[in-house]
């Protein structure tokens, strides 16, 4: 997780566009049809073979698989957990109620229906060994057949506290009693990942969202920042069998395009988040709302021994960001936070977290990742 050398590294944030002949295939199994299964592990080989080799290409340092085969950076979790029956529709985020119409034109999606989320009906527990294990099985294969030397690789998984804040509970007798028994079930997939070597990263953007949630879009701060705390600590419990510096964490104020006006601000979510069992974290710092919130790193520092993943690279717009402005952002970045402190240049959040909802076109999207090589290497000669 620290850099060996004066060099700002470069990575991703685990979802990649999808290729369309995996986005149908993924759409039918979310539809319940019949998909034939040598035709879905070819399709998925293929995709991660190519995602991977886009990666080479674009010149990133540490890579994953693109969550190829996931229909959702959170959602994939009902495959692979028990007790979850059916869907039911939820309100939008506090933000998007105010506007309602642009919601409903923006969050469209062919593959998944955002609206829905799935309903727990039984006891969680994870029985999603075998699928979590060909996903595995199909990167380590992926890897062998490019011709590259990544500097590392990682794979992505659900927080405990983003599969309890979009599921909906029809089971457990409090919403606490819910989150540590996902936390207990998705203990399995952590594990498993870490087994590999790999890096874990935790895909936890709950923790500066929950107060765009229905449940505490009124809640005081002090209120948001309490649910902020049981969250982290159903995270520590689910990682306490992982080594924390084998551990990166992805937090964000949601990845859509939408106003954001009501989102938490930094410097307020920074203490909790510190108390997360990591020792990576990643940050926006591109998204237009944010981008001033580098201040908050100097005015609550980085614990020790932890890399800073900021993120200078929008991941809402076909704008493709300058090498120039992304190490602007860089070298901000670096001013506040403490010399000893290594950064990784990131996106702000994934390119595909919901398959079907691209809002950057695929071949934009490498080509910002491409521009975020180029502006690490000139923020690397300004601040290294």
């Amino acid at each position: 997780m620290t850099n060996t050398d004066n060099r700002i590294r470069t990575t991703h944030i685990g979802s990649l566009p999808r290729p369309p002949e995996l986005l149908e295939l993924l759409k039918d199994r979310q539809d319940g049809e019949d998909v034939d299964e040598d035709e879905w592990t070819a399709t998925v080989a293929d995709a991660t073979r190519n995602v991977l080799e886009r990666q080479a290409e674009a010149g990133l340092d540490v890579v994953n698989n693109g969550e190829q085969p996931r229909v959702s950076f959170n959602w994939y979790v009902a495959d692979r957990l028990s007790g979850i029956d059916g869907k039911r529709e939820q309100e939008l985020w506090a933000d998007l109620q105010e506007f309602p119409e642009y919601a409903e034109e923006t969050f469209e999606t062919d593959v998944i229906d955002l609206a829905m989320q799935p309903v727990v009906t039984g006891p969680v527990e994870y029985t999603g060994h075998e699928e979590a294990e060909a996903e595995l099985e199909e990167f380590r294969d992926a890897l062998e057949t490019v011709d590259a030397d990544f500097e590392g690789t990682f794979m992505t998984s659900a927080s405990p506290s983003i599969v309890a804040t979009t599921h909906v509970d029809d089971h457990y007798d409090s919403y606490e009693e819910f989150l540590f028994a996902v936390a207990d079930a998705m203990r399995e997939e952590y594990e498993l990942i870490a087994e590999t070597g790999m890096t874990l990263q935790i895909d936890a953007p709950e923790l500066l969202t929950i107060g765009q949630t229905a449940a505490y879009a009124d809640e005081s701060l002090e209120d948001i920042r309490d649910a902020t705390r049981l969250h982290v600590e159903a995270l520590n419990e689910a990682l306490e069998n992982v080594p924390a510096e084998q551990v990166r964490l992805h937090t964000c104020w949601g990845s859509y395009e939408g106003p954001h006006h009501l989102d938490t601000d930094l410097v307020e979510m920074l203490p909790e988040i510190y108390e997360a069992d990591i020792t990576g974290l990643s940050i926006e710092q591109a998204n237009p709302r944010h981008q001033h919130e580098y201040r908050a790193f100097a005015e609550q520092p980085l614990p020790d021994g932890w890399t800073l993943m900021p993120g200078v690279v929008d991941v809402k717009t076909n704008i493709i960001d300058h090498p120039e402005t992304i190490a602007d952002r860089l070298e901000r970045v670096a001013d506040a936070v403490d010399d000893s402190t290594p950064l990784v240049a990131a996106p702000d959040c994934g390119f595909g977290t919901q398959a079907g909802l691209g809002m950057v076109d695929p071949e934009i999207a490498w080509a910002k990742l491409e521009a975020l090589v180029e502006g690490a290497e000139i923020a690397t000669e300004r601040v290294c």
